[in-house]
């Protein structure tokens, strides 16, 4: 998200202009393309859809969802959905994030976790008038900010906004129906791994095998079944509890880095600084110095 080029692009763009922008892997993309929704450049996002006219329709996880106006689609990895189908007349808005982005914005205990498993199964959430004139509104504040990339808390700015567009989409989500037709044996085996996860146990159990003897199961048989359900792999989900322990550790500042590393079982101070650039995007001693008063 560099460089003076970008300002050249604004709002509505075109299929052409998104595709650029999405070669360059931008963290916030807005658009009201609904046939540009699925570039495979945009498989590092998550896409929020509203129609507001019209119908279509797309394939997703090998089933087809026909939507209409008022019609909310969140879908991670939007590059997975095929054979776009626009009917003459309609009318849509999406804004996309980078989704490792959104996903930290959301403490690892709340609706998100289970929402996202419900969405991999069904990414389509009908709204009433108000919830889609509501959706609408962060939709536009957002696309309005994305011209602010010269401040220096940007990114904190455009996460707030996508905070309370998440919470915003939970309500409806919430209110539909997300019973997905798995067998008991299925369903029990996410709840556990899910409820294991809640109980922070991941401050210093991060690997899969770990999981899968608590739940009597084989490491291959339990990715498969998280992977199945949730679109996502258990590994990444043990890592969406440990990262909010992780900051909470370095915000205590009377914790030494060698002392959290301790505490969070990683076999040395160096790993323990992999793992926090991996998933944070910059070493443990960066993202303290992040937390301190620009000068």
């Amino acid at each position: 998200m560099k460089g003076d080029r970008w300002r050249k692009y604004i709002f509505p763009l075109t299929k052409v202009q998104i595709l650029y922008f999405c070669a360059m892997k931008p963290d916030f993309l807005y658009s009201t393309d609904f046939l540009a929704m699925n570039a495979p450049e945009l498989s590092h996002t998550c896409m929020h859809l509203l129609c507001t006219a019209g119908e279509g329709s797309f394939v997703f996880n090998e089933k087809c969802y026909h939507i209409v106006k008022n019609d909310l689609v969140v879908m991670p990895n939007p590059s997975r959905a095929k054979n776009l189908a626009a009917a003459p007349g309609m009318q849509v808005e999406w804004f996309a994030a980078d989704y490792k982005f959104l996903q930290n914005l959301l403490p690892s205990n709340n609706y998100g976790i289970g929402g996202s498993i419900s969405l991999n199964q069904n990414p389509v959430i009908p709204l009433t008038d108000e919830q889609a004139s509501i959706m609408l509104a962060d939709f536009h504040r957002l696309r309005d900010r994305l011209g602010d990339r010269h401040l220096l808390f940007y990114r904190e700015l455009m996460g707030s906004l996508c905070l309370t567009m998440m919470y915003d989409i939970f309500e409806p989500h919430a209110q539909r129906d997300t019973t997905a037709p798995h067998s008991d044996r299925t369903a029990y085996i996410v709840k556990q791994l899910m409820d294991m996860l809640s109980t922070g146990i991941s401050r210093t159990e991060r690997e899969v095998n770990y999981y899968a003897e608590r739940l009597n199961v084989s490491p291959k048989y339990l990715s498969a079944t998280i992977k199945r359900v949730t679109g996502h792999s258990v590994s990444s989900y043990i890592n969406r509890h440990t990262v909010p322990i992780i900051k909470k550790y370095l915000d205590d500042e009377r914790l030494s880095l060698t002392q959290i590393a301790e505490r969070m079982n990683f076999a040395s101070l160096s790993y323990f600084s992999r793992y926090c650039t991996k998933h944070l995007g910059q070493s443990p001693s960066e993202y303290r110095r992040s937390l301190q008063p620009r000068g």
